[in-house]
């Protein structure tokens, strides 16, 4: 077996190319983790054959970028064949011969708390056949997956985290490599406790709420009919004009500090509605004006 030298303990310099390969077992939370990447301006791709990863540098390596770091991030995992998954180490080893540089990650999970994801979701597991049950496909997906595994940098144990507190996690530990600082912003409800970790928190209670519009009641903030209807509440867009005006005027002051993060909450009564249209309002505002720009909806994800 050939073991890959990665190169992410020396920075990525401008145009230099940087591969982050994200594995794991099933229902650990690898479309998070994929999710929170694609916020820090990662190409996000999912269940790439493993074979066509240097077909996918080599993509990228023909783009005219010099004057940015080219981050990519690829999901690869148990529905690869099991020879693709056989290859990778030598896949990722001629990779990293030419300077990509390279970051695996392995998502674990007790066995236990998987059981209970898929039993509550009811997915069905990608190794899933007539007569065998889900703990028998769970070992036999750490078998599978044990090469990946053993070349892993990062190990990130999924267990005791919730969705919210996974994206946080890469969010914070991954911006941090690429520009310093990372402006996040979270959606909450009140009536579930204030976020513990935020640095500044607005209550949009008192704006117009679509939980009373029976039509817009089951959908999000995230959805059009919501975001029209807040968008044509002039109360909702001085807010949000306000809230941006004293962002403006004090981000600034926080970067000086040399924060690595900072953190704004925006809470309304169910967190579904208010709170995510207008964090998602404000994270495109910002992304315009900062190059990591994480958005989080607690009561939705």
């Amino acid at each position: 077996m050939v073991t890959p030298v990665f190169s992410e303990a020396r920075p990525p310099a401008p145009g230099d190319i940087r591969l982050i390969l994200l594995s794991g077992m099933s229902g650990g939370g690898k479309t998070v983790v994929l999710r929170a990447l694609e916020d820090l301006g990662f190409y996000c791709v999912d269940n790439l054959p493993a074979g066509l990863l240097p077909d996918l540098v080599a993509t990228v390596d023909t783009e005219d970028s010099a004057s940015a770091i080219r981050q990519i991030a690829v999901g690869i995992d148990v529905r690869n064949r099991n020879d693709e998954l056989q290859r990778m180490p030598s896949v990722l080893s001629a990779l990293a011969a030419r300077g990509v540089h390279l970051h695996l990650v392995f998502l674990d999970c007790r066995d236990d708390v998987l059981i209970k994801r898929f039993s509550e979701t009811r997915r069905r597991h990608p190794l899933s056949v007539p007569g065998r049950s889900l703990a028998e496909a769970i070992a036999e997906e750490r078998i599978r997956l044990k090469p990946l595994a053993s070349l892993a940098e990062r190990v990130i144990d999924s267990s005791d985290l919730n969705v919210h507190q996974l994206r946080r996690l890469v969010a914070t530990g991954y911006a941090a490599r690429s520009d310093g600082f990372t402006l996040m912003f979270e959606s909450f409800a009140f009536k579930r406790g204030l976020p513990l970790d935020a640095d500044f928190v607005f209550d949009a209670r008192c704006l117009p709420n679509p939980h009373w519009q029976p039509t817009l009641r089951p959908l999000s903030g995230r959805d059009s009919p919501v975001r029209d209807y807040l968008d044509q509440q002039p109360e909702v867009q001085q807010y949000f004009a306000d809230t941006a005006r004293w962002l403006d005027n004090w981000l600034p002051q926080f970067q000086k500090d040399d924060r690595s993060y900072l953190t704004v909450s925006i809470g309304c009564t169910g967190g579904r509605h208010r709170s995510v249209y207008l964090v998602e309002k404000l994270a495109a505002h910002y992304r315009a004006h900062y190059s990591n720009v994480v958005s989080f909806h607690r009561e939705i994800e």
